[in-house]
């Protein structure tokens, strides 16, 4: 019986592992991210043709040959959208880019005002498929997919990972307890603070403090610079362990449109991926940023020519060709 036993389950592992061989390999061969340009993300028009266009651009052919996935990661307050990010990732060569857009970003649509001209409203009135049109137009490529990210998803996810270790450059205080739940930050200034998950939302959420303590300067920006600075500090972790744990962890949190073959081909194709091969950047503004409408609110007005040109410089499309090629 020992001996049927000792057969049975050396037979069995070897079964699970050429499986897992097999599985892997066909990723290789098949991978469902490889033809990803030529899928619609689902709120795209579905009928565009602009692939099999003869008398398209450098960066449209960029775009199209890319190995390059966009995907679109909020991070919810509620009905509104209190981060608005977009992580790009070469799956050739294991460049990464994320791009912070500033959620008082200037987006007209007609028939709105106020504050509903704010990016960050866009998805309490049209839901992801307004904000992925929304982000689309604004950084001129496409989003193949996203992720929503809700409260508790940070607080597990930073948990997980056994807190997340950050420089404090000055004490940060804010209470409001009006909001939904009352926020009250309290983080000491020192360098190497380590940050769990409820003190790490809190981080994230920062922007000014109580009357008699330091803020931002900048204000939102500061805040987004920030958790540029934060999200860098997660990956590092997630490069080097719990990376499993972190996704089943955090998973029951969050919304995606991403497959399960396509987030394990996705994870095939990062390995080999190192911190030099990242980039954070905030969608650059005009020099004064903020504008001001009839209503009193300000706004952080894009600098349009300064985002094409971020777009070209990932695409790795020379400005000139793309300049020639429209002549």
């Amino acid at each position: 019986m020992g001996r049927f036993f000792k057969v049975f389950f050396i037979t069995f592992f070897i079964s699970i592992l050429l499986v897992m061989v097999g599985f892997y390999s066909y990723l290789r061969i098949f991978n469902p991210l490889d033809n990803i340009n030529d899928i619609s993300s689902g709120f795209g028009d579905e009928d565009d043709d602009s692939n099999n266009d003869p008398n398209a651009t450098p960066f449209e052919n960029a775009v199209k040959n890319s190995k390059r996935i966009n995907v679109l990661i909020v991070g919810l307050e509620h009905v509104r959208t209190d981060t608005i990010m977009v992580a790009s990732f070469d799956r050739k060569t294991k460049e990464a880019n994320i791009f912070s857009v500033p959620r008082d970003t200037l987006y007209e649509r007609p028939g709105y005002k106020a504050g509903g001209l704010k990016i960050n409203a866009v998805y309490q009135s049209e839901e992801i498929g307004g904000l992925i049109d929304a982000v689309q137009k604004v950084m001129g490529i496409p989003i193949h997919r996203y992720v929503t990210v809700d409260y508790e998803a940070v607080i597990k996810g930073i948990d997980v990972l056994g807190g997340v270790e950050m420089d404090i450059p000055f004490r940060m205080k804010y209470t409001d307890p009006y909001d939904n739940p009352p926020l009250r930050v309290d983080i000491p200034k020192g360098n190497g603070i380590l940050l769990d998950g409820k003190t790490s939302l809190g981080f994230l959420r920062f922007r000014k403090g109580d009357p008699g303590y330091e803020g931002y300067p900048d204000g939102d920006i500061g805040r987004t610079k920030a958790q540029q600075r934060f999200v860098k500090e997660v990956i590092k972790k997630l490069i080097s362990l719990k990376l499993p744990n972190f996704i089943n962890e955090v998973y029951p949190y969050i919304k995606t449109n991403f497959s399960t073959s396509e987030l394990i081909a996705l994870a095939s194709d990062s390995i080999g991926f190192s911190m030099e091969n990242l980039s954070t950047e905030t969608l650059p503004g005009n020099e004064d940023q903020k504008i001001k409408r009839e209503t009193g609110l300000s706004f952080y007005a894009l600098n349009k020519e300064e985002v094409v040109k971020l777009m070209y410089k990932m695409y790795g499309v020379l400005e000139e060709e793309e300049t020639s090629s429209n002549e």
